[in-house]
């Protein structure tokens, strides 16, 4: 049976990056983009990161310019944004497809393991997938939802 545990995804240094890596940990697996309306999320997942890193919890960031185009730049454009406008910690990933026939392995488990409202497909930037320290994924939000609403989500799985 397949798990969490068995993808990988390209870091923005472009090293290959086992999700295993992340085992024993509570995730919040979060598809990303520089130039849309939910980018300030970027800050409310800092947050997250740093009042949980240190308790087994880390959010992994995968841009994606499915949606919009609102991710046009390169890993290392990506990556200057990140670190210059929202100071962020927590790793990020390659740019990805989450849709679609070129969809990234990971995010095909995902949708497979959580539907969404309206279906499997992504809808937008900022869904989130919560993931336990077993590998399961235990919820899937849209963009509406707030980094900082699901402090209770993950405050029972740490």
């Amino acid at each position: 049976m397949t798990s969490i545990y068995d993808f990988s995804a390209k870091s923005l240094a472009g090293e290959d990056t086992p999700i295993k890596r992340f085992e024993g940990k509570v995730l919040l697996i979060v598809n990303t983009a520089s130039a849309c309306g939910f980018t300030p999320q970027y800050k409310g997942l800092e947050a997250l990161q740093q009042q949980y890193g240190a308790r087994g919890f880390s959010v992994l960031g995968f841009p994606c310019n499915q949606f919009g185009r609102q991710e046009p730049g390169s890993a290392a454009e990506i990556g200057e944004f990140c670190t210059s406008n929202y100071a962020v910690s927590f790793p990020m990933f390659d740019k990805i497809e989450v849709n679609g026939d070129n969809a990234h392995p990971l995010y095909q488990y995902l949708r497979r393991e959580k539907t969404g409202l309206l279906g499997s497909a992504i809808k937008w930037n900022f869904t989130k997938f919560l993931v336990d320290r077993s590998g399961k994924v235990i919820g899937r939000y849209p963009p509406t939802t707030t980094p900082g609403s699901l402090t209770r989500e993950i405050e029972a799985l740490l």
